[in-house]
């Protein structure tokens, strides 16, 4: 798995590629880079083909102005798995690379066999203040004086003040660290305000894909959520389960936004279990395009899902110590 790199229409994308079997590809989150998988990805290996992409403006890829909308996220996805010989595979996103999971999955129904959402984004409004924050006019101003050698060497060692931002001691920090720090270059700060401009403002999130969540029914999904996650709330998980009919819900109750890190050996199972015991999907544009004429208006789905009760049996929920 170690990294390496393609170039696709005249640009560089980093990645990572190890072990054989069916195609899983993991996408990362905001500010975070292939690497963040490293703790599930030997693992995995042994069983799959894994795919560990840096996207646009992450990692080792390019970060050059451009269209950083999960749209062009899900488009360079497709061209990466061409370019890499791979015809389809199940999709696994984390926090922006959920988003991004469920982009492709609606654009390329038919490479896509499962979906593995992992605290994602794209699931409700409510998201941390820290990424809102960076919506707000003139922070573009502000983070060059937040990334600067001599402001990240005067805290980093401040764990309570972060602390105080809801991210616990453990893979929360590590990570929300590690992506203050990959800011330190102007082309990395650019593309990290494009990114998250293009998906959250001032308010929360301002992508939604709860109004064709029930198309993901035509695939087998997974729906993996740490009970404590700070950044985007557990009750997104909830919701996404409720309207995915026939998705599998795995809570972490122990873990927060990186369910996979505070619990590597437990995800490694879940995930492994899921792709065995379903089948690939087999969905056309064709199929989607007929679900979407048929399909109840919103409205009426929410009404109709409010008037439900909550089943218990439905949720395979996993409570973990």
């Amino acid at each position: 798995m170690e990294p390496s790199e393609v170039t696709l229409h005249g640009r560089r994308f980093g990645y990572r590629t190890g072990g054989s079997g069916p195609v899983l590809v993991l996408l990362h989150g905001i500010a975070r880079s292939s690497a963040t998988w490293n703790d599930v990805a030997w693992a995995l290996a042994h069983r799959f083909t894994v795919v560990a992409p840096d996207l646009l403006g992450h990692g080792g890829s390019c970060k050059r102005p451009g269209d950083y909308s999960l749209g062009a996220y899900a488009n360079v996805l497709r061209d990466l798995l061409h370019a890499l010989g791979h015809e389809r595979a199940t999709i696994v996103g984390h926090s922006l690379g959920g988003g991004v999971a469920m982009q492709f999955s609606y654009q390329f129904p038919e490479l896509c066999e499962r979906l593995v959402l992992v605290s994602s984004g794209g699931l409700g409004r409510a998201v941390h203040p820290l990424l809102r924050s960076a919506a707000i006019p003139g922070a573009g101003f502000v983070l060059p004086w937040l990334c600067s050698e001599h402001t990240r060497g005067a805290v980093q060692g401040a764990t309570r003040w972060i602390g105080r931002l809801g991210l616990r001691a453990g893979p929360d920090l590590e990570e929300a660290w590690d992506g203050f720090v990959s800011l330190g270059d102007a082309e990395a700060r650019r593309a990290f305000l494009d990114t998250v401009r293009s998906v959250i403002d001032v308010r929360g999130q301002r992508v939604s894909a709860r109004d064709r969540l029930y198309l993901a029914s035509e695939m087998p999904t997974l729906v993996v959520w740490g009970a404590r996650d700070p950044l985007i709330p557990v009750r997104h998980a909830y919701v996404a389960h409720e309207q995915i009919a026939g998705s599998r819900l795995e809570i972490f109750p122990q873990a927060g936004h990186f369910p996979y890190r505070d619990d590597p050996r437990r995800f490694t199972e879940v995930l492994e279990e899921f792709v065995a015991t379903t089948e690939p999907a087999r969905v056309s544009a064709a199929r989607l395009r007929e679900r979407e004429l048929g399909a109840p208006a919103l409205e009426e789905r929410r009404a109709s899902a409010s008037r439900r009760r909550p089943r218990a049996s439905s949720a395979r929920t996993t409570f973990t110590v």
